[in-house]
């Protein structure tokens, strides 16, 4: 077998294209969706590499098009959790044994197919079942699972090359071994970026541990075509194996195993924290302490100083809070407006929304598209009635909603008199923004509100051209945003650039995207030799003066 100290190609982030009208990108990622739009894609689950069909299907049905099916999926049983469990356990030595440079391979060569052959196909389904613009998708589960995969293994090569200090004339050699965890690891992943659902299971399996992996039922469609990526790009059978699965049932199994060893997670902060207490109160089961890593959505904020510049703000508003509809983890859900600059950042804010147009990702004249299910709907247009009735809020911007083709809500503006008002604080996840207007001469007070609001901290952004403003700003706010952002919208983070992850109940903040987070997945045993061993107990201190 070959040796060598080798270096992996140097992770660049993928080009983001533009799909502008008459290029080539945008032909075949419009011939990709009709093609799968009017097909029905069958989706099994996938444990030690067997194609697993129960027979007990539901369809997939996109949020834009609630009644046109283009899939169906086969939900599993407890006997699938246990059998994907045993195959992660199975395939856990030859894997964990394979040199890092083929392990690496596997994944450079993922992130290849990602960005090549499998793009406009990648792109398609996730606009098709989580209704993602094409940009939106683009930037999704094209580009930033392609830098996932190809930064995370420039990262792992890195923490290999880690050594401890050893001088040459200590007669000694000491070194690190950095295996992967003890037992089996679980991911689970959410509807919301095709991104995350690649990139949790695979940051665990690149560092030699295998994975059972949970991904959302509302992401299903672009999962699918993540296995057949991971399994082009060579994935042996059992390292990562996807179920789907009853939530409940499968915690019930994870976490009660002996061999549970991590936990990879991104979805709601309650359902996080229900799983922290079963892992607490299963602790004395496990063969080794299990590894926590979790993030769990955010109240993200926009604090304006009275200097800022309005259409730069107004700006960040609409993309922050709007894109993908307000569904990301970071998208700004409410700011702080000082009173010197409401007038026109409210026109600013009207003129522009009432611009944006809304319907199906394949009309790409399209800035929103639908809300991801009927019950987030619902949820969204419970608040926006509660705006409507409420003396204390009033909505300047929006405020319509429709579900009868797709579950459509109208981007919405709330300004709120109250600053603990019901919308600035609760986490909605969705196309909804509500605004607080401050007094412009109390700016450090708002910074205060703006920290103590909310138990989230996961992003953040300030608006100021005063450099002392932006100072005391960033230190206020210091533990409120794990992703802090200046003048800049709270949303976008890249990979190599800007590791993500916020702490409060948004989560362990061990920052997708970086080394920081590859850490997790590695148990380190630290090793000594010795050279010159001793061969008598004493030392001169011993000795007779």
């Amino acid at each position: 077998m070959e040796k060598g100290f080798y270096h992996v190609p140097q992770a660049i982030n993928e080009p983001i294209k533009a799909y502008a009208p008459g290029s080539a990108e945008r032909a075949e990622v419009q011939a990709a969706y009709d093609k799968m739009w009017n097909e029905t894609l069958n989706i099994p689950m996938v444990i030690n590499g067997k194609r697993i069909e129960t027979g007990k299907t539901m369809r997939v049905l996109p949020p834009h098009d609630h009644q046109h099916n283009v899939g169906s999926f086969h939900f599993g049983e407890a006997k699938h959790v246990h059998e994907a469990i045993q195959a992660s356990l199975d395939a856990k030595e030859a894997w964990e044994n394979m040199s890092w440079a083929n392990r690496s391979a596997i994944f450079l060569k993922a992130a290849d197919l990602v960005a090549g052959p499998y793009r406009a196909r990648i792109n398609a389904a996730t606009m098709i079942q989580q209704s993602k613009t094409i940009f939106q998708a683009e930037i999704d589960s094209a580009c930033e699972l392609a830098d996932f995969l190809r930064f995370n293994v420039q990262y792992a090569t890195e923490i290999y090359a880690e050594q401890p200090y050893t001088h040459s004339h200590s007669g000694l050699w000491n070194r690190v071994d950095y295996r992967p965890l003890e037992g089996f690891t679980f991911a689970i992943t959410p509807f919301n970026f095709t991104a995350i659902a690649g990139n949790l299971p695979t940051s665990m399996a690149m560092m030699g541990n295998t994975v059972v992996w949970k991904p959302s039922l509302s992401q299903l469609y672009s999962a699918h075509l993540l296995m057949e990526i991971f399994e082009e790009a060579g994935i042996p059978p059992g390292v990562i194996n996807m179920i789907i699965t009853d939530p409940k049932e499968t915690a019930d199994i994870v976490f009660a195993h002996p061999d549970f060893a991590g936990l990879h997670y991104t979805g709601s902060t309650t359902v996080f924290q229900n799983i922290w207490k079963t892992i607490g109160n299963n602790i004395t089961k496990y063969r080794t302490y299990p590894r926590i890593v979790g993030e769990t959505g955010g109240k993200d904020f926009v604090m304006v100083h009275r200097t800022a510049k309005v259409q730069q703000v107004v700006t960040a508003l609409i993309r922050g809070a709007f894109e993908f509809q307000g569904q990301k983890c970071s998208a700004a859900s409410r700011a702080y407006i000082p009173s010197n600059l409401w007038d026109t950042v409210k026109s600013g804010l009207v003129n522009t929304m009432a611009e944006l147009k809304m319907g199906s990702p394949r009309d790409f004249e399209n800035f929103v598209t639908a809300v991801i299910h009927e019950g987030s709907f619902d949820k969204l247009a419970k608040y926006i009635d509660q705006a409507k009735a409420d003396s204390n809020a009033e909505i300047i911007a929006g405020g319509n909603y429709d579900k009868s083709k797709g579950y459509f809500v109208e981007p919405t503006v709330i300004v709120a008199n109250d600053p603990k008002y019901v919308t600035m604080e609760e986490e909605l996840f969705g196309p909804v923004l509500t605004i607080y207007v401050y007094p412009e001469d109390q700016y450090e007070e708002t910074l205060k509100l703006v920290d103590e609001t909310s138990p989230y901290a996961l992003t953040g952004a300030l608006f100021s051209e005063d450099r002392y403003a932006l100072e005391v700003g960033e230190r206020a706010l210091r533990n409120a945003a794990g992703n802090f952002y200046i003048n800049d919208k709270p949303t976008g983070a890249v990979v190599g650039q800007q590791p993500f992850g916020g702490a409060r109940a948004s989560g362990t903040n061990d920052k997708a995207g970086s080394k920081q987070n590859l850490y997790r997945w590695v148990s380190p045993r630290l090793i000594k030799e010795t050279m010159l061993t001793p061969e008598h107990y004493g030392y001169p201190f011993l000795a007779k003066d």
